[in-house]
């Protein structure tokens, strides 16, 4: 029993090493990417328009339809107890701190997650990486950091996206089930919309753009030779890429309030 369970935390600790190892790699790659921007920016730009233009439809409807809720529950609940004011901090609390970030990188892992292993999951299998590196191309530059910033930077703003429709949109769409006066509504979410607020979505959304964007790419290299691999490889990353960032939203939530 001892024996497996050394077995088990020491290859989950050389997982974790090699991970940390992946990881600095890109961070490697990405200063060398920004120097000489040429190499790999097409990918790029195709990068940020799948995760980051072509997401904006489901993005502006789940945000519409979550402030919407919020409000409409809000408006008809908290005045029976003599809190409807507290409607404003808790939609703030809700969609800008801790909903908007979580919701965009859960459709973000769905969409370009799964995409980009199953992309660099087929380069492998299909030798195209060896070919990369036999012409001096380093994959890394070429493929890797592409999609990292292009995931971390569309994550970024499709989050700001996300709180400015919660925020506003859904305010357009109670009117027809309860009217409240857009003076009144907009000057008290702008009162209790503070600074923190945005800091907090910020961070969270950069981590979860890194977070998704790393396991994404790691899996996708990690597919050796066989096809049937990469369905394996896309299902693990998306596994990892769900609880890493539930764990690091509980993580920063933590510092935050400590």
């Amino acid at each position: 029993m001892l024996g497996k369970l050394g077995r088990w935390l020491i290859n989950h600790v050389k997982a974790l090493l090699y991970g940390l190892g992946f990881f600095f790699q890109i961070i490697k790659a990405t200063v060398g990417f920004i120097r000489n921007g040429k190499v790999g920016r097409k990918v790029l730009t195709m990068q940020i328009l799948f995760t980051g233009v072509q997401a904006l439809n489901n993005i502006s409807l789940i945000a519409i339809a979550l402030g919407a809720v919020i409000i409409i529950q809000g408006v008809g609940i908290l005045p029976q107890f003599g809190q409807g004011d507290l409607i404003y901090p808790i939609l703030i609390t809700i969609i800008t701190r801790e909903l908007g970030p979580m919701l965009c990188a859960f459709i973000i892992i769905a969409r370009s997650g799964t995409a980009i292993t199953t992309e660099i999951g087929s380069n492998v299998v299909n030798h195209e990486i060896e070919a990369y590196i036999a012409t001096g191309i380093n994959p890394l530059s070429y493929i890797a950091v592409p999609r990292f910033l292009g995931v971390t930077l569309s994550l970024l703003l499709l989050n700001l996206y996300f709180n400015f429709f919660g925020l506003i949109g859904s305010y357009f769409i109670t009117q027809f089930i309860y009217p409240i006066q857009a003076a009144e509504y907009f000057h008290k979410i702008l009162y209790n919309l503070h600074l923190d607020d945005i800091i907090s979505s910020v961070i969270k959304s950069l981590v979860f753009g890194v977070i998704i964007s790393v396991v994404s790419i790691y899996y996708g290299f990690k597919v050796e030779q066989s096809s049937t691999e990469i369905p394996q490889m896309t299902i693990k990353a998306v596994g990892t890429a769900f609880v890493l960032c539930i764990l690091a939203d509980a993580l920063i939530v933590l510092i935050y309030y400590t």
